[in-house]
């Protein structure tokens, strides 16, 4: 089974990224927005068990924070996907680094770039036209963040939440 690991923003922001996901995301039904902490990866239900206790360990370490989306960006060019960029911060990057070196899976293939992906699998000409638009209208968000959640893909490639993980000690 695939699991992957995520933050999901408030609903006021993921209503937002949506107003361009369902236009420019082909994954826009697959899962809501997002910031991947760790990428899909592959374990069987016994070792999300076992994994889901080392979760809860590495979420007693970090407490909630603040989470600022401060502008549009693209990963052009390496693939045409456009985003709202997350002002890293030591408990995001602490958490990616916890998944990284305590749970299955590959290591990542790029450096850690926290994130919500508002367009991705476009051609270069839309890719172009679109990110221009989205420099131009900007984004200015803060919101307060107080857990991660764990995900599993259901056979139709939707994502949904096998458990959810609360920062902090209490």
């Amino acid at each position: 089974m695939k699991y992957a690991l995520v933050v999901f923003p408030s609903k006021k922001l993921q209503d937002l990224v949506n107003s361009y996901r369902k236009r420019y995301d082909p994954h826009y039904a697959l899962i809501p927005p997002h910031i991947t902490l760790k990428a899909a990866f592959e374990a069987s239900e016994n070792q999300a068990e076992t994994f889901t206790a080392q979760l809860k360990e590495i979420a007693k370490k970090y407490n909630p924070f603040l989470l600022k989306v401060t502008k549009v960006k693209s990963f052009e060019p390496v693939s045409n996907t456009i985003y709202f960029k997350v002002e890293p911060t030591p408990e995001l990057e602490g958490l990616f680094a916890d998944f990284r070196d305590h749970l299955p899976g590959d290591p990542p293939p790029y450096p850690f770039v926290p994130h919500i992906t508002i367009g991705q699998k476009l051609s270069k000409e839309e890719h172009a036209d679109i990110y221009r638009q989205l420099e131009m209208v900007g984004i200015e968000h803060k919101e307060m963040v107080n857990r991660f959640h764990l995900l599993y893909q259901l056979e139709n490639e939707t994502w949904t939440v096998y458990e959810t993980f609360h920062l902090g000690k209490d």
